[in-house]
């Protein structure tokens, strides 16, 4: 099943059902007002929501809508916990290698994650808003997993049970100031703004024999200004599992239903793949032509990114966020 959070009814919106089209949808508030209610008790909530689901498939249910994805919010429009991977050795080279750092000595033993802003995510048609073109905006192209309840010290078999949806993640990025606040040895803050997922997060049923329970196994497509920058397989030259990550996450702590925990950058060593970054496309270019060509992203730019199945089919929607100004909010105090 499908499942989207409208942005009517407050900071966590309002659960909808959407179907497999992306056209129709219908609301469950009798089930879950909103997707964290779903999944705070997603063993009870999970069989009514797909019931409903198969309902909306076969044309029954009159009450139904259309699903319009600039009226969305991310799917958890905020979350107790977003932590963000890094499972692609490709891309974690290039992005170190872009900001003059050495790989970390255990890089290969232990999974790479930092806690991420989570407290608002902008929605997968909303635009990003930055103070400054000098900060090197970046987008990441990524997947991420939603949890329910993990317990503490879950291992990685008993861990795969506790993905219970799947979306899109654009994971804005700072590349400015990554290079001063990392060295700092405390993680990301002012260099990881708030972060967009895609119009839907759906259940692994959805993505037939490209999910084995550890990894889905598709084309991540991203582009800016609808200009091609790369279509990685997120199955592809992972060093580090989904279950892994959830088990790394849980070591000494318990996990709430609806953390989100996404899987970096995705990246291929295959050069005809192309980027999920332009961290990765100046890096590449530097090493090619001795120095950089393309551009950080600009006021007005488009960043879109989207998974289609084998017959090309969206399966989440799409991320289309255009980077815009922000405004200044002590200016518009003085305002009259």
């Amino acid at each position: 099943m499908k499942l989207a959070s409208l942005k009517r009814g407050g900071r966590d919106g309002t659960l909808v059902v959407v179907d497999r089209s992306l056209r129709r949808a219908v609301g469950v508030a009798d089930i879950a007002p909103t997707m964290q209610a779903a999944l705070d008790n997603w063993r009870d909530t999970a069989p009514r929501l797909a019931l409903v689901s198969a309902a909306l498939a076969m044309g029954h249910c009159p009450e139904a809508f259309a699903f319009d994805p600039r009226e969305a919010a991310s799917p958890l429009p905020r979350s107790f916990q977003f932590l963000d991977g890094s499972v692609y050795l490709y891309h974690m080279e290039k992005a170190r290698r872009a900001r003059g750092a050495e790989m970390p000595a255990n890089y290969r033993t232990e999974p790479l994650m930092y806690q991420g802003m989570s407290d608002r995510f902008i929605g997968p048609c909303d635009a990003t808003r930055w103070t400054s073109e000098d900060l090197e905006i970046d987008y990441e192209a990524e997947l991420a997993i939603v949890t329910d309840d993990v317990p503490m010290g879950v291992s990685v078999s008993d861990a795969a049970q506790h993905i219970k949806l799947l979306m899109l993640l654009n994971d804005w990025t700072a590349r400015a100031l990554t290079r001063s606040e990392l060295p700092k040895g405390f993680g990301f803050v002012q260099s990881k703004p708030a972060s967009g997922f895609s119009p839907v997060a759906l259940t692994s049923d959805e993505l037939g024999a490209a999910w084995d329970g550890t990894k889905l196994s598709l084309p991540l497509h991203s582009s800016v200004n609808g200009q091609r920058i790369g279509q990685p397989n997120t199955g592809h030259d992972m060093f580090v599992s989904y279950p892994q990550l959830i088990a790394h996450a849980a070591r000494t702590r318990t996990l709430g239903g609806g953390t989100i925990i996404g899987g970096g950058a995705v990246s291929n060593r295959d050069p005809s793949s192309g980027h999920g970054c332009l961290a990765e496309v100046r890096v590449h270019e530097q090493q090619e032509h001795g120095e950089a060509c393309t551009p950080w992203l600009r006021f007005g730019d488009v960043v879109r990114i989207e998974m289609l199945d084998e017959q090309g089919v969206s399966l989440f929607g799409a991320i289309e966020q255009r980077v815009e100004r922000a405004r200044s909010e002590a200016r518009d105090r003085l305002r009259p």
